[in-house]
């Protein structure tokens, strides 16, 4: 406990906890203030306060959905949301999209300089001489149903590829298989970086295994000699010719969409590769639950998504009417806005000249004037001013992938696959801290029923406090054909018991 003084100005907070009186200098460091910190503000339980708010135990802070909340120190991505300001290691990223390469961004990305030209070849090389998959792999791709989520099968091949890598595995291996490259053991190293190589390389192949799967189609080998989008866009088209070489306008754009997807801070799918590499999990695994936060519609789908709203609107003469639906909030709008950016987003504006890129290749895209009427809408609209609404990545990116040719179920596909450099890169930051990896284990305010005493079946007279609501049990569902008539029939049990839900 401290008293109030009016000196000089300090790197410091003053709390005054009008529950005691008391007063604590909490300290501020980079603009931020521990939450261990806050904890050490501490009363008595108060009139209102319940056994379960742990008041004697510290204060707690409350930011649902993360909303204020740092939860890692990071060199790798800058984010200033109210100036639209992106950087990956300090260079801007419009910078990268028009003078670098997606494998030498991904270098950058994980280990914080770009490549002279010798290490430029060998991690090139690495990466590229790592894209073969197992053959048993690709028997896993063919159990799959002909219509399955390509999104849904590249979550489960990266989870069933650990299983192919069992020198990977912490959990076989040891549980400092990875954090002992913090000290430099070399060995360590090595396990870690061969895994950054594997994961890279493989990726597209994966990913282009799932488009074949769908398609009908046998699956392509690595090509030799070509770019990683070249190999990426080998992978997904060959059918029986020679010598394929993609457009190069196709190539290059593919490229620098991989440049503008592959970090993007500590976002929804990378905080739960931190949250799940804490646990100390093999990196295949960690790619996998990254696939899985990425496959959500607020997140990965919402290129898809975006597309689908441009097709339900149709042609530009239908935007007004679809925008008096969104401000009377009977429609959401996808593609505008963004949880970080205030401002214009400068992945849109770095995209928006690969896009007339494409469509001098391509041919226009029949949705562009909807989508061109959309944005002009919103640019005079008061009412997305207000609210900070200007088109996001995800608005131009989905056009550019439907100008290519591609479906939208496999949009976010297209975006794993470079954020799985994004991924790695967190992922290696973490493995790498001198202070070593605590299990990430966020706190709760528990709002339920106190202290019980268990009540017997027949004693249970039902909700306390009224009737029960529709949340309070499972709601009656609608089983197929089968299920109807095994209800009709009449069998015995294992233990010879006859069973009969039929009255007849």
């Amino acid at each position: 406990m401290v008293t109030v003084s009016k000196t000089a100005p300090r790197q410091s907070l003053t709390v005054v906890d009008n529950r005691t009186n008391q007063v604590y200098e909490i300290p501020i460091k980079q603009n931020s203030v521990l939450a261990t910190d806050i904890k050490k503000i501490k009363a008595q339980p108060q009139q209102g306060d319940r056994e379960e708010d742990e008041t004697e135990q510290g204060l707690r802070v409350f930011d649902p959905a993360y909303m204020n909340t740092a939860v890692v120190q990071s060199k790798i991505t800058y984010i200033n949301g109210q100036d639209g300001v992106l950087r990956y290691r300090g260079y801007p990223i419009q910078d990268l999209v028009k003078k670098s390469n997606f494998l030498e961004t991904a270098f950058l990305l994980i280990y914080g300089e770009l490549p002279t030209t010798s290490q430029y070849t060998k991690w090139q090389d690495e990466i590229l001489h790592h894209t073969f998959i197992h053959s048993d792999i690709e028997g896993m791709f063919k159990s799959f149903r002909y219509d399955s989520h390509p999104m849904s099968m590249l979550t489960a091949a990266f989870s069933t590829l650990g299983s192919f890598a069992p020198e990977a595995n912490p959990s076989l291996r040891g549980q400092k298989l990875y954090t002992s490259a913090a000290s430099g053991n070399r060995e360590s190293l090595e396990m870690l970086d061969k895994q950054i190589f594997r994961i890279i390389g493989k990726a597209p192949t994966l990913a282009a295994a799932s488009y074949r799967m769908r398609q009908g189609r046998p699956f392509n080998r690595p090509a030799q000699g070509l770019s990683y989008t070249g190999n990426f866009l080998y992978l997904l088209d060959n059918l029986s010719g020679h010598e394929y070489q993609p457009h190069p306008v196709l190539e290059r754009a593919l490229d620098a969409l991989f440049i503008i997807h592959a970090d993007h801070e500590v976002n929804c799918s990378t905080a739960t590769v931190l949250q799940v590499g804490s646990s100390l999990v093999d990196p295949y695994s960690v790619m996998a639950a990254g696939c899985a936060a990425l496959y959500g519609p607020s997140h990965g789908g919402a290129s898809e998504s975006a597309i689908r709203m441009l097709i339900e609107i149709g042609s530009p003469e239908n935007v007004p009417a679809f925008m008096e639906k969104v401000e009377r909030r009977e429609r959401v709008l996808v593609g505008f806005g963004h949880r970080v950016y205030k401002n214009v987003d400068p992945r849109s504006t770095a995209i928006r000249a690969l896009a007339e890129e494409v469509f001098a290749v391509t041919g226009r895209n029949q949705l562009l004037d909807t989508a061109l009427a959309l944005a002009d809408y919103a640019r005079r609209s008061e009412f997305m001013r207000k609210r900070n609404l200007y088109p996001n990545v995800d608005f131009y990116s989905g056009l550019i992938y439907q100008a290519m040719g591609f479906p939208l179920d496999f949009y976010p596909v297209l975006f794993a696959v470079p954020r799985c450099v994004g991924w790695l890169a967190h992922w290696r930051q973490q493995m790498l801290n001198p202070a070593g990896v605590k299990i990430w284990r966020p706190r709760q305010l528990y709002q339920g029923a106190g202290a019980r005493e268990y009540v017997p079946a027949d004693e249970r007279a039902g909700k306390p406090g009224g009737e029960r609501s529709i949340f309070d049990a499972p709601v009656e569902v609608d089983h197929g054909g089968d299920s109807r008539r095994n209800a009709l029939a009449t069998y015995k049990d294992e233990r010879g018991n006859t069973r009969a839900r039929s009255k007849l």
